[in-house]
């Protein structure tokens, strides 16, 4: 299962997305990375450095609210059974 996931997880890494508003373009992978954003024809780095972490610790959050949901060491079954 794993392994299935890491295969997964690769692809979505390999998928970009990219979208155009208003003179920014910003670039994406379907794993939620940003790869970049272009503001009337600047990159910044920056910018992106800051909303790649930004995910990455809404995610932890989300896991974390996850996780405390289950309850019960990670069965998701734990609540359902009484």
């Amino acid at each position: 299962m794993r392994d299935q996931a890491m295969k997964i997880q690769k692809e979505l890494d390999s998928v970009e997305i990219e979208v155009e508003k208003g003179g920014v373009t910003v670039k994406a992978t379907a794993s939620q990375k940003i790869v970049s954003i272009n503001s009337n024809g600047q990159d910044d780095k920056e910018i992106v450095k800051a909303v790649n972490e930004a995910i990455s610790q809404s995610q932890k959050v989300a896991a974390k609210r996850m996780q405390s949901m289950m309850g019960d060491g990670g069965n998701p079954f734990a609540g359902l059974m009484g």
